[in-house]
């Protein structure tokens, strides 16, 4: 890619890039949220078209007018957000778009095709499983092998581990290594600077929309990674002073008994107790899909319990609903944006009242009361440094992490007594991460008690006080996080209840 400028009103995205991408090499792609990462491979893979600028592929040069134009060059592209329609068959989602034989289409032949696939390249995935049957890893395997199976000699992965626990990411590494090793190439985007340094061969940085430097894992360290990135140097450790509570304390969340069910019908929380006092963060870990979800949301009132009882500020949440929640003091940071985080055609300022647009000073009589709202999300947008052209830009527009910001500013800037976070920083670049973390002690510090689910085991023991650790559906550990492991608590989250301390 030679010269590359792509604008959007108000921002300019991508300012004269240039970018090279070599046989059997991983090339990770490194920036902020909002740097040109996704816009620039967006480019690549046809979706947007640029201003100005060239592909050259094999030296020739190249227009890429949309997706299909780029698949027949070879190009594959596996997004952040996987797309994949969930009530189709494996082999029913790698062949959309490219069925032979019309309504009476035989899946024999292509679902044949894809175990050949798997095999070659070490992908296991059953052709004839349903999607929504999957985990997120397996999910992931399945965008991959439809890039391989319309032929894609170079790979372009957009955070391919943002939603991986650490298990399936050492499963992707293993895969990529083995696709490259066979002859293809990969354009590796990610905001994990420990997985830069193990799997890239080359590493470009970008910055506001230009490039900023190149390197390679042997010339580079995560805190030089980190200061390309952001342009400043990157605390990329937590500091947060010890903190210890008595057992008599009134806890701000109390959880006794708790079971609730999956979407399934099946035991996805089963019989959990524990609770968060004021002024502490309570970390809970485990691999995902082992009823952390459904802790969140019977929590936050998003899921209804089979049984138990939650309190929250003293009083007990019965059949409550989110608004509930938010009226005892509750804040929730879902770890899906898009589906409880935003209303994503919605401006930012209306996004940042979701949950007081009722209350004053944003509506007049039976009105909102635009400047009100307009001043304060300028007010919040500056105080933590969401990066868009203005307060009535669509959440639809901005970058992963960006959107993030935006729901921690809303559930941060109120008066609260309890802060569910769950995966807090998901998807999100270096310097994002260090501001979320600092938002997130401080409130702990102000006498916040703090529930944090994240897959992260490093977020976990960086940031919590105590921590548990779920395993299907049951909490198997508990342990002073200045006492933790990584040894120990990797233990419990796969399952062994060596050392267990759960009452």
């Amino acid at each position: 890619m030679r010269g590359i400028t792509k604008r959007f009103p108000g921002v300019l995205a991508n300012d004269n890039i240039s970018l090279d991408l070599r046989k059997r090499e991983i090339h990770a792609l490194l920036g902020e949220n909002g740097a040109g990462k996704s816009t620039l491979m967006n480019i690549l893979y046809g979706l947007y078209q640029p201003d100005s600028g060239e592909i050259f592929l094999n030296g020739q040069s190249v227009k890429i007018s949309n997706p299909r134009t780029a698949i027949d060059h070879g190009i594959g592209m596996v997004h952040q957000h996987f797309m994949l329609v969930p009530t189709l068959s494996v082999v029913e989602n790698v062949t959309l778009g490219r069925e032979e034989g019309g309504a009476f289409m035989n899946l024999r032949a292509p679902a044949d095709r894809i175990r050949a696939i798997s095999a070659q390249y070490g992908i296991a995935v059953d052709p004839t499983a349903l999607v929504s049957d999957l985990s997120v890893g397996q999910q992931q395997r399945v965008e991959i092998i439809k890039t391989l199976y319309r032929n894609a000699d170079v790979l372009v992965l957009d955070e391919p581990t943002a939603v991986l626990t650490p298990i399936e990411v050492d499963e992707l590494f293993v895969t990529l290594r083995s696709l490259v090793a066979q002859g293809k190439s990969i354009v590796f985007i990610t905001h994990k600077l420990r997985e830069v340094l193990a799997l890239a061969n080359r590493i470009t940085v970008l910055r506001q929309g230009r490039v900023v430097g190149h390197t390679t894992p042997g010339e580079a360290d995560t805190a030089r990674l980190a200061s390309m990135m952001v342009g400043r140097s990157v605390i990329l450790k937590v500091d947060k002073k010890p903190v210890s509570i008595g057992e008599d304390v009134e806890p701000v969340l109390a959880v006794r008994d708790l079971h609730v069910l999956s979407e399934r019908g099946t035991m996805a929380v089963d019989h959990v107790s524990f609770a968060v006092r004021p002024g502490e963060i309570v970390g809970i870990a485990g691999v995902e899909g082992n009823g952390q979800s459904e802790l969140v949301d019977a929590i936050t009132g998003l899921r209804k319990r089979e049984g138990g009882i939650v309190l929250v500020g003293g009083v007990q949440m019965t059949n409550q609903v989110p608004i509930d929640v938010i009226r005892k003091g509750g804040a929730h940071v879902p770890e899906d944006r898009h589906k409880y985080g935003l209303v994503l055609p919605f401006a930012i300022s209306h996004n940042l009242i979701l949950s007081t647009f009722s209350d004053p000073p944003y509506t007049s009589g039976v009105s909102l009361d635009e400047p009100a709202i307009d001043e304060h999300a300028r007010e919040l947008i500056t105080r933590f440094d969401v990066r868009t052209p203005g307060e009535h830009t669509r959440a639809s527009a901005l970058s992963g992490g960006n959107q993030q910001k935006v729901v921690v500013a809303r559930e941060f800037s109120r008066p609260n007594k309890l802060l569910v976070a769950a995966q807090p920083t998901r998807g999100v670049d270096v310097g994002s991460i260090e501001f979320i973390h600092n938002q997130i002690v401080a409130q702990r510090d102000s006498g916040v008690g703090v529930l944090l689910v994240s897959a992260e085991l490093d977020e976990i023991m960086a940031l919590s006080d105590r921590i548990f650790v779920m395993f299907k559906g049951k909490l198997v550990g508990e342990m002073a996080a200045a006492d933790a492991t990584r040894e120990q608590v990797g233990l419990w989250m796969m399952g062994s209840t060596a050392n267990k301390q759960v009452a």
